[in-house]
């Protein structure tokens, strides 16, 4: 049962105070929480019964608490309780605050490998876990895996999981579930899998997710995109190591019975590479001055990434050189609202135009970077949808004097983003753009 706290907030049942919405689901909302009793932070996700057993969810409700109950792991989200009324069920969970790796995915790419390595492993542990106690995710995706404030790994959402006494008689599951992108083969096969290798099939989806920054298998035509899998049809741009190609192929076998299991990868050679130096989990911190760090100021500079031929068709949508803000045809603006420029301005003047915008400008926005790479300004009010807007700008160097600026949308609502490269970002940086009227720079 819901009350209502002294200060306006909803209380459940005495224990939990409930705060902001997190998200929404099929069947009900997820809650920024306080238990009451400790005072820590939780999620509460509310289900609506009435929903669920409409959908013909409720069996598929009640394995998810009883799989989540089983699997109590440093890389899985632990279920504190359960609670219910007549009308809804309460799951009180872990709430892990630094979001999808997916978001982190869409807003930087791809992940250097050490980075990457960490992320897997932790994947790997906790899936190996699982499996151990006869649970099956079945639908291990970069959405369903959140990072704490440290940048661990945690796995979400067993909605879809199921246990190893669901198989029949055959010894395999034959539920056609998960997210086609990620999903072995032999789950939209029809003829029964084994779930502990459809896992495995997902994890590798994952490490080529997170080392490339996009999907090994990909066509609007499903079909299309299934016979590629069946084949193994897939392939790693030139800055994906030896090692890493080699464990990709192995776990996108498209032949269950070939393909690497978990005691096979932890063996390989990528797997138990160390780094000299640890990698950061999180969004680097922005970079202290040369003097705190008692080194040069051209020495500890972070320069922009080289843009190489990947870069260039994972931009070639719209990819315009010149203007970004020419009033006309919208030279430069792809249809995922995705910005971009060349400027021969150094990326250090580009960032602190960025940063000047975002003391000027909407009432204050926060500023995250990562050295002359990256920027990214968040609203500190919420606009019109609830939500903040975000703007991120990544800097590409494409030769010693031309630079790329690949701007985009990175979070709140699309018009409140449009409004703000228009009213905003273009009077703050018009004139750093290198027209296709400027003479050529030099190469």
């Amino acid at each position: 049962m819901e009350d209502v706290g002294v200060d306006g907030k909803s209380v459940l049942q005495g224990r939990y105070e409930l705060g902001r919405v997190l998200g929404h689901g099929n069947f009900g909302r997820v809650y920024a929480a306080r238990d009451m009793r400790t005072g820590r932070g939780v999620a509460v996700k509310v289900v609506a019964k009435d929903k669920v057993e409409r959908a013909g969810m409720a069996e598929q409700i009640k394995r998810e608490i009883a799989v989540m109950k089983m699997v109590s792991h440093p890389n899985i989200v632990e279920l504190h309780e359960v609670m219910a009324t007549r009308s809804k069920i309460y799951f009180a969970l872990e709430l892990v605050r630094g979001g999808e790796l997916f978001a982190r995915i869409v807003r930087t790419g791809r992940v250097r490998e050490d980075v990457a390595r960490r992320y897997f492993r932790q994947l790997v542990s906790a899936v190996d876990f699982c499996h151990g106690r006869g649970v099956y995710h079945r639908d291990l995706k970069p959405e369903n895996l959140l990072l704490d404030e440290a940048g661990n790994l945690k796995v979400a959402d067993f909605g879809l999981s199921a246990l190893a006494g669901h198989a029949r008689p055959d010894g395999l599951l034959h539920t056609a579930c998960g997210t086609p992108a990620f999903v072995a083969p032999e789950v939209l096969g029809g003829k029964g899998y084994d779930g502990s290798k459809a896992d495995i099939w997902s994890c590798g989806v994952i490490l080529y997710v997170l080392l490339v920054g996009g999907l090994p298998f990909h066509d609007d035509n499903l079909m299309i995109m299934y016979r590629k899998m069946q084949r193994g049809e897939f392939l790693c741009p030139p800055w994906v190591s030896a090692d890493a190609r080699k464990l990709i192929g192995e776990l996108l076998d498209p032949n269950p019975s070939t393909r690497i299991t978990v005691a096979g990868l932890v063996e390989t050679p990528w797997f138990q590479k160390t780094s000299a130096v640890p990698a950061p989990l999180t969004e680097p911190a922005p970079s202290p001055s040369p003097e705190a760090r008692g080194g040069s100021a051209e020495g500890d500079k972070e320069e922009p990434e080289a843009l190489n031929a990947f870069h260039l068709i994972s931009l070639c949508e719209g990819f315009d050189l010149s203007p970004l803000f020419d009033q006309g045809r919208g030279a430069g603006r792809s249809r995922a609202g995705r910005l971009r420029f060349a400027t021969r301005e150094p990326a250090s003047g580009v960032v602190s135009r960025l940063e000047s915008l975002a003391t000027s400008g909407r009432g204050g926005m926060r500023v995250t970077k990562s050295g002359a790479r990256w920027v990214r300004l968040e609203a500190v009010s919420r606009g019109r949808t609830g939500a903040r807007l975000a703007v991120a700008a990544e800097i590409f160097s494409v030769a010693p004097s031309v630079l790329v600026v690949d701007v985009k949308k990175d979070g709140g609502d699309t018009t409140e983003y449009r409004l703000f490269c228009s009213e905003e970002l273009r009077p703050a940086l018009k004139d750093i753009v290198w027209a296709s009227g400027d003479p050529p720079a030099a190469i």
